[in-house]
């Protein structure tokens, strides 16, 4: 649910409006959150009597599919570059600075536990621009109600011991604190930045802002109920009910039957018909390995995350890798389009700061390139070859990229000069001669 404001000036009692409707949204997200936590629904099932089984068992499959996503999707750091030189080295200093390799990762792991997560962006006490990021429990954005749906304002709260609000309502142009009593929200002083935009970023795992989780929760429930029972049957088997026909057993014997499961019918002196024998419980073995085995397989199914501990994978060539991973790949493009958005925003504020980049450069954002790499298994002798064979062909740069061990086309290039060029020359002639 996207929050929209369509008025001319957001009231306190708007504010206090669409805090609620967070709210009301919380409670999913925390459900969300256990589920990656492994402490999903079965655990939070009421305990059944003593003398039954109550396994709880949990097989974490949101943990490994966020996991596992994530890590192919952003587990090789981000490559930012620019074609000016300028420009290109203010952005790699920010991302640097930031340590936007690691943020990143936490924001795409935290859209793939609750569809959506925010990026906050600061000065520090040393007028450097600073980004961290944010999950959806404590914050959101309020949007207009036009077709592009423009973000007007960010807000992060909490409750104090006293339940009630206080927290950050950030505009186009200032902070503004606000706090809670028994009037109402009431607005403290503002405090302007000089940001262009929000400096709240939104970040989203799809368009429908929905968890990676979400398509398959209810089959990872029944994966945990079923593989439970299985576990409760075991124990029911091994401690099976003896039946004793035919032959009275005193009382002190048959005192608990629960506890020590007997199960004693008498009404015969004939001693051959006296039976004593285990009670055996319908065995329903094959059917519950079929639930499991088909649940295990619709839940990879559905949420296109490769089962990569399958032994199919171990002894797949490599096409034949890049069709089983073709779903994920599929994922993972939509999910870097809405991540190279998101991110062409936070450069848009970024290089408006005068204290960042020249201003001519204000406008630069726009041709920052982003290259993500999935993280799979790599043949550099295969790429190599490649690269090998496009020689004369395309441009330098763009053959050393294919290269999955050249982290930067460009740095690269520039270590291959340095190493042809006589070894007597200074810095100074370095420096003229490259630009940095």
């Amino acid at each position: 649910m996207t929050f929209v404001f369509s008025g001319d000036e957001l009231t306190a009692e708007d504010l206090q409006g669409f805090i609620d409707l967070h709210q009301a949204k919380v409670p999913r997200y925390l459900a969300l959150k256990k589920q990656y936590e492994s402490k999903p629904p079965i655990l939070d099932m009421e305990v059944k009597e003593a003398w039954k089984p109550d396994n709880r068992l949990v097989v974490n499959f949101g943990k490994y599919m966020v996991d596992t996503f994530g890590g192919y999707f952003a587990g090789v750091p981000v490559k930012v570059t620019h074609d000016n030189d300028t420009v290109d080295v203010a952005v790699n200093d920010f991302w640097r600075r930031n340590n936007m390799d690691d943020t990143l990762a936490e924001l795409s792991k935290t859209t793939s536990v609750y569809g959506v997560a925010y990026l906050y962006v600061y000065q520090n006490e040393q007028s450097e621009t600073r980004a961290i990021y944010n999950n959806p429990l404590d914050m959101f954005i309020i949007f207009d109600d036009s077709i592009e749906q423009a973000p007007l304002f960010g807000v992060r709260y909490s409750y104090d011991k006293d339940g009630n609000v206080q927290g950050t309502l950030v505009t186009l142009n200032a902070y503004i604190p606000f706090t809670s009593g028994n009037k109402g929200v009431s607005f403290g002083e503002p405090e302007p930045h000089y940001y262009t935009r929000l400096p709240i970023i939104e970040f989203v795992e799809n368009e429908e802002q929905q968890a990676l989780i979400e398509p398959v929760e209810t089959l990872i429930n029944a994966f945990n109920k079923a593989i439970s029972e299985k576990a409760n049957d075991t124990d029911y088997f091994a401690d099976a009910y003896l039946a004793i026909l035919g032959a009275e057993l005193d009382q002190e014997g048959t005192y608990k039957i629960r506890d020590n499961r007997i199960i004693n019918m008498y009404g015969t002196d004939d001693a051959s018909k006296i039976v004593v024998e285990f009670l055996d419980k319908p065995d329903g073995d094959v059917t519950q390995e079929n639930l499991l085995n088909r649940l295990e397989k619709l839940i990879y199914q559905t949420s296109m995350v490769a089962n990569i501990n399958d032994e199919s994978f171990g002894n797949a060539s490599g096409v034949s890798l890049e069709f089983k991973l073709q779903p994920m790949k599929n994922l993972a493009a939509m999910k870097e389009r809405k991540f190279v958005r998101s991110l062409n925003v936070l450069f848009e504020i970024y290089l408006a700061l005068p204290t960042n980049a020249p201003a001519t450069y204000a406008n630069e954002w726009a041709n920052v390139s982003y290259r993500f790499t999935r993280n799979i298994p790599r043949n550099v002798q295969d790429e190599a070859e490649t690269a090998g064979k496009l020689e004369g062909l395309i441009s330098k740069e763009t053959q050393l990229s294919i290269l999955s061990i050249v982290d930067d086309a460009k740095d690269e290039m520039e270590r291959m000069d340095k190493e042809s060029l006589p070894t007597n020359l200074t810095d100074a002639e370095l420096s003229t001669r490259f630009g940095r």
